[in-house]
């Protein structure tokens, strides 16, 4: 599973993002490895469970032929509090990694294998994702 090997801070603050304004990705937004890729529709955040689940998906499928490159990062850590826990007494320990994802992001790719297949292996990928993806070739 995907993770930092060091972050400099334990927690890290969720960041705010506003619904009104649509916003869409600048950086990653073309296929810069492969011939063929998975664009997110959505924003959310891609927990490296999810990413994980996508990706051997993927590999299951091609029978391990071609390459697959992964073009988001899981370095947003997530806080949780245990249940049952009132307001207040802090924030909360580390559970995870998150990877935040914006519209028009490419989050995988890959190359070496016929289109049909890699199409029905993305395809596979993004239904392991809780967002709406594409699927996009060179």
């Amino acid at each position: 599973m995907l993770f930092p090997k060091k972050v400099k801070y334990r927690k890290q603050q969720k960041g705010r993002t506003n619904p009104a304004k649509k916003r869409i990705a600048t950086r990653g937004t073309v296929l810069a490895f492969g011939s063929f890729g998975l664009k997110a529709q959505e924003p959310k955040w891609l927990s490296a469970q999810q990413l994980e689940a996508a990706r051997k998906v993927m590999v299951r499928y091609t029978r391990k032929s071609g390459k697959i490159w992964i073009r988001v990062f899981p370095d947003k850590i997530i806080t949780k509090k245990p249940p049952e826990v009132g307001m207040g007494k802090g924030k909360g320990t580390p559970e995870g990694f998150a990877a935040p994802v914006e519209p028009g992001r490419v989050i995988f790719e890959m190359d070496g294998i016929p289109e049909a297949m890699a199409k029905e292996a993305l395809r596979k990928a993004g239904d392991k994702l809780p967002i709406k993806t594409k699927f996009i070739k060179r």
